[in-house]
């Protein structure tokens, strides 16, 4: 499987200095943080030697097997190897968000292992063009875990979600910076079992959070939950801050990825790292005291781990897709059916991968089922097809629920 990651790279636009909400917002993964303002320099401790926007001391990457019996002090460990940086307060304006433009990406890599197939996929190329040497086809039902693969689906044509996000605002954009490029992500509120109807967690993309291997942390990221619910901003209109993110911007003050991505992955393209392309992130209220994420938007998603396949039978995906012919302004979602299997290493769980015509920023966006009358978040988007027609995400298996069970535990 050759596939591209569907982060929206957008070119850096000059800063303008304003008064804005305060965000402590960081660029980590799998870090254990220090209450730092956003003004405040971050001080020196362990793990924190090499300063802001260090790479990740190098480790030894555990197998999948060895991640699942990871305790809290396992992953406690991981965390204190990783450092966060500050956001400038008042860094993003909507000027920045709304004028940048997606920029070429590389070309992709092949798999790193000969995934095992039920069936040959069509091939996939860079997001510059290249097409697809075969069609899309009608996917067989799924059956197993068993790090297979099937046919592509259909592809789907997404549907903007109606302003207000009266019903969606748990679902929203993330901006940060890579070196010395913007990047827009989508991600959503989830519900944190250590903290209930109060979550200040956000469920994100790996790769919305870290560069992957050899990389750095990504700087100045932040939520801004039900952006444009107005509509104030569609269709290129000229509109204020405060309409365009009527519940503010939060920054990031922790996270939390999988090993794998910070260990193995290149973020130009999917491989077998995209198989555990999950990010967990904690805001802060810009108002400091304020009322946590949930309580502000209204509410949260709970995330159903291990989530048995033959049961996802109706899945959705939700994001912000800004390359053409979208253009970041629009909450649009693709309801996909039945997920379909994608794999690049056999020993790993499966992607879900539905039919849909969104396209890069929609990284780490939710995808939904339905479970005793609610919804459920099953996954978040890694990585799509050049000729868009189909996106795939990471089964949050053991892994993923270790991972969550840590972070929402850790203090």
């Amino acid at each position: 499987m050759s596939s591209n990651v569907r982060t929206a790279r957008i070119a850096r636009t000059a800063r303008t200095t304003r008064t804005a909400l305060a965000a402590s917002v960081a660029a980590l993964t799998l870090l254990a943080v220090s209450g730092c303002g956003p003004d405040n320099d971050q001080a020196d401790g362990p793990g924190n030697a090499a300063g802001p926007n260090a790479t990740a001391a190098p480790i030894k990457l555990p197998s999948a097997d060895e991640l699942k019996n990871w305790k809290f002090d396992d992953w406690d460990k991981w965390a204190q190897q990783n450092v966060i940086t500050p956001a400038v307060q008042g860094f993003w304006d909507l000027q920045k968000i709304m004028q940048a433009q997606p920029a070429k990406p590389l070309a992709p890599a092949a798999p790193s292992v000969q995934p095992s197939r039920t069936a040959q996929p069509s091939a996939t190329a860079s997001k510059a063009g290249r097409p697809s040497t075969a069609a899309p086809s009608a996917a067989p039902q799924p059956v197993s875990d068993d790090g297979g693969e099937d046919p592509r689906p259909s592809p789907i044509t997404p549907k903007a979600v109606p302003h207000p996000y009266s019903k969606y605002q748990v679902n929203g954009k993330i901006f940060f910076e890579d070196g010395d490029k913007s990047y827009v992500c989508s991600g959503t509120v989830v519900s944190d079992p250590a903290h209930p109807g109060k979550s200040n967690l956000v469920w994100t993309a790996s790769h919305c959070l870290h560069s992957g291997k050899g990389g750095k942390f990504h700087t100045n990221i932040t939520f801004a939950p039900a952006f444009n619910s107005s509509g104030a901003a569609s269709n290129g209109k000229s509109t204020t801050q405060t309409l365009a993110e009527p519940f503010g911007e939060w920054g990031v003050v922790d996270a939390v990825t999988s090993p794998q991505w910070p260990g193995e992955a290149d973020a130009e393209r999917g491989g077998a790292w995209s198989q555990y392309d999950f990010g967990i992130m904690r805001v802060a209220n810009p108002s400091a005291g304020g009322k946590s994420l949930e309580e502000t938007v209204g509410g949260s998603v709970p995330v159903w781990f291990n989530a048995p396949r033959d049961q996802l039978s109706a899945v959705s995906n939700y994001g912000y897709p800004a390359a053409p012919p979208f253009d970041g302004a629009e909450l649009n979602h693709c309801d996909g059916g039945r997920p379909v299997r994608t794999s690049s290493d056999a020993t790993r769980p499966s992607m879900l991968t539905i039919g849909c015509r969104m396209t890069a920023g929609d990284s780490g966006g939710a995808w939904y089922a339905a479970k005793d009358g609610r919804n459920y978040l099953v996954s978040d988007t890694s990585i799509g097809g050049e000729d868009n027609t189909w996106e795939a995400g990471p089964y949050l298996d053991d892994v993923a629920a270790h991972a969550f069970d840590y972070f929402t535990k850790k203090k």
